[in-house]
């Protein structure tokens, strides 16, 4: 799979392996070591993929990921430490996609973009299911859009898969776990809690009130379900 996958960091001890990692998938790498370089390259350039740290000299990580998601769709992996989970909670909320903690493994982290991309290509590929709707939510595939009692909401791409998923089956209840796995494409999830910040971005953007969910319900211990009101 040919992709182009922009990296955002300024140590050059990480920098390096993890360029040569993901080069000898195949993919092409650019690197940037500021946050006003990463903002700039990702809005000027087509990739497939960011990979960007908190820690970032001039803008931090997280308010690239802010701007970065107010314009693209682009799916981001955040570099986080591993004691800061606010850090990972708030990089969920912003829009990421996903993140890892540092130090990590190159594997791991190599083994993250591969689902991306795999969920990317497979998600471009289900654009022949043309719609999908369920209550006043409705789902387009080709255009990767989607619509709330008539109204464009913009979903990241996480956000728009977890959606797909709840709306094909109205009522079913989906695990954390079962969830993860189908938004990863694999039996290997990280960490379920992800799943509720996810949750809570989409509700804060197709509930008509997010304090009072009437759309994607919580079953308690056990997970989510969509109902079409």
């Amino acid at each position: 799979m040919s992709a182009r996958i922009l990296v955002a960091d300024d140590e050059p001890d990480i920098v390096g392996p993890l360029e040569y990692a993901l080069r000898g998938e195949g993919w092409e790498v650019a690197v940037v070591e500021d946050g006003d370089a990463a903002l700039a390259r990702a809005l000027a350039e087509p990739f497939d993929l960011v990979v960007l740290d908190v820690m970032l000299p001039g803008l931090s990580g997280m308010e690239v990921c802010r701007r970065l998601r107010e314009r693209s769709g682009v799916p981001i992996v955040m570099l986080t430490a591993r004691d800061a989970e606010v850090d990972r909670v708030l990089g969920l909320e912003l829009g990421a996609d996903d993140y890892v903690t540092k130090p990590y493994s190159v594997a791991e982290l190599v083994s993250r973009v591969r689902a991306i991309l795999r969920r990317r290509e497979l998600d471009r590929r289900a654009g022949s299911q043309g719609l999908l709707s369920a209550g006043g939510i409705r789902l387009d595939f080709a255009r990767h859009r989607v619509e709330v009692d008539g109204r464009a909401v913009e979903l990241t791409p996480s956000e728009f898969r977890i959606l797909a998923l709840l709306a094909a089956e109205p009522q079913r209840v989906f695990t954390r776990r079962q969830i993860m796995e189908h938004l990863w494409e694999s039996p290997y999830v990280g960490d379920e809690r992800a799943c509720d910040v996810h949750v809570s971005n989409l509700r804060r953007k197709v509930e008509r009130d997010p304090a009072r969910p009437e759309r994607i319900v919580t079953v308690r211990e056990v997970g989510y379900k969509l109902v079409a009101v």
